[in-house]
């Protein structure tokens, strides 16, 4: 079964990353088996000690919810070696006639070419007219015709070639084989026989008889076969044990890549004639074959969004995917579904804080490490219960995964925010790590926030930032764009600010130096900066 990714935001936080885990492995738990947690970026340094600490793996990564091959309900036909026979190849495309062509490869799997019964009837059209075959490997004849090698010299040779002629009665000379490049098919006819082995025609096969024991002890070049078929199946099964790389269509060829995005597939086939395309995993590989009617109702990938529920935030493609469920405690932003679905909207300070609560309505308690993995990300989330959005529930829940995981809240609180790494990470970096786009009314903005107890040591570097702030905001267009370095020791954040300076005057009524602020309380981006700002554009 495909699997449903639950994911958070776009440069996610500890409560978006460790949601993700949290609710897969809820839902795992209860039997449902296809949940994995997902993320769609970087993990920042807090989480990665968060996650180490209580002993988890990061998320898997992903790029793009964008349809792609692998989402496809693809055909999957035999792949045929480049050296089987045409016979063979006929006998795989009649077992799967639903699929126009079949793939050819090499000894490596590798693509080489592609067959269908327009290439076979095509060669069949063309040795009715001159009848003769090219270093046919004995193998290959032996299998279609169902022979054996009656000569000892037989079996030192590896290829026939030559005129394929039926032998007719010895009385009509100028209808006999006369050259010997030949391969002569009789029936129980010993002096017909005879003649061809003395003249040392390339190939005799015998049909539905027994060849004299003095015959086949004439020293000659000629390969010796008995069939058990007539002489006219013999004839045509010869021209079909041709190896079919010979036949197979090599020009032109188009494939796709599993990872090959649906959109750009549907173009390359608009301006295509071909019926079918063979399909490549990474090590280009065949895998299978794609038809037109499959691009009619791909299977789009599911997927759980926890912690956010704004397009922009969220994984690029999401409006190909089938969104499942939202998991949230942010305001109710833009993404729209097709169908109805489960969505949790609640005022909490905390994703974590709603996860939790639901292992306790399924009656499943989490594992110890599991459950500090949650206190830990209720403490992130609501800085350690001192933002706005902090509630009681959080407090009461975080304390039971605390006891449940055997740790002290102020002691995980302590290993989460008194950690200093930030003077020496990039600028860009910083900002990036935990930034978040909105979209109000007209008008989209960035907010970045960096948790840390050392603002002022930062607020030495605003230079720096401001001058990564300015190429952020002139290369993806923001009208404006913040930076919150938010001190938990001192309970406020240092704002700075590009953009309109009066819309941030009357947003927050306080005046810029330098593009630059100190806000005494103001901690949460959800709560305290952006409903200021929505509030002033409507």
């Amino acid at each position: 079964m495909d699997p449903i990714y639950v994911t958070g935001h776009r440069n996610p936080d500890t409560d978006s990353i460790v949601a993700a885990i949290a609710y897969a492995a809820l839902r795992n738990s209860v039997g449902d088996r296809e949940f994995v947690a997902a993320r769609l970026g970087h993990i920042s340094d807090e989480t990665h000690r968060i996650l180490e600490r209580f002993d988890f793996q990061p998320p898997v990564k992903i790029i793009t919810m964008r349809t792609q091959v692998r989402d496809l309900d693809y055909d999957m036909p035999p792949a045929l070696n480049a050296g089987v026979t045409i016979s063979r190849a006929w006998e795989a495309l009649q077992a799967n006639k639903n699929i126009p062509g079949i793939p050819v490869t090499d000894e490596d799997g590798h693509l080489y070419g592609m067959v269908s019964p327009a290439e076979i009837a095509d060669f069949d059209m063309e040795v009715t007219a001159k009848a003769k075959v090219e270093e046919i490997p004995v193998f290959n004849l032996l299998s279609v015709l169902e022979g054996q090698i009656l000569n000892e010299n037989g079996n030192l040779v590896d290829t026939v070639s030559g005129e394929v002629t039926i032998a007719l009665p010895q009385t009509r000379e100028s209808l006999l084989f006369q050259e010997t490049d030949s391969i002569v098919i009789c029936g129980n006819q010993p002096e017909m026989a005879r003649r061809a082995i003395e003249m040392g025609v390339s190939c005799l096969i015998v049909c539905q008889a027994e060849l004299p024991e003095e015959l086949r002890r004439i020293p000659t070049r000629t390969c010796i076969i008995s069939t058990p078929f007539d002489a006219v199946r013999t004839a045509r099964f010869i021209y079909h044990a041709t190896p079919v790389d010979r036949i197979c269509r090599k020009d032109d060829l188009e494939c796709f890549h599993l990872d090959d995005f649906l959109d750009d597939v549907r173009e390359v086939v608009s301006k295509s004639r071909h019926r079918n395309y063979p399909i490549l995993d990474e090590n280009e590989k065949v895998v299978g074959t794609l038809s037109r009617f499959h691009l009619l109702r791909p299977r789009r990938k599911r997927v759980v969004l926890v912690d956010h529920n704004e397009a922009s935030q969220s994984v690029p493609g999401l409006g190909q995917a089938e969104i499942v469920e939202i998991i949230d405690h942010h305001r109710l932003a833009d993404i729209q579904t097709t169908n109805p679905i489960y969505v949790r909207n609640e005022v909490v300070g905390s994703t974590s804080t709603i996860i939790a609560g639901m292992y306790q309505e399924k009656g499943l308690m989490p594992s110890s490490k599991l459950a500090g993995l949650l206190a830990a990300a209720i403490l992130s989330d609501t800085v350690m219960f001192k933002s706005p959005t902090s509630t009681d529930r959080d407090r009461r829940m975080a304390e039971r995964m605390a006891r449940i995981a055997g740790v002290q809240l102020d002691e995980l609180g302590q290993f989460i925010f008194s950690e200093n790494t930030n003077m020496s990470k990039p600028a860009e970096e910083l900002i990036l790590t935990d930034f978040k786009e909105f979209h109000i009314a007209e008008h989209t903005l960035g907010v970045s926030q960096v948790t840390c107890v050392d603002s002022e040591k930062l607020m030495t570097r605003r230079d720096e930032f401001l001058a990564v702030m300015d190429r952020l905001r002139t290369e993806r267009g923001y009208s404006m764009l913040i930076l919150m370095l938010t001190d938990v020791l001192v309970e406020g954040s240092h704002l700075l600010y590009l953009g309109d300076e009066d819309i941030f005057r009357q947003a927050f009524s306080t005046e810029l130096k330098d593009h630059a602020c100190f806000l005494p309380g103001v901690v949460s981006r959800k709560k305290q900066v952006i409903p200021m700002l929505t509030a002033l554009w409507g």
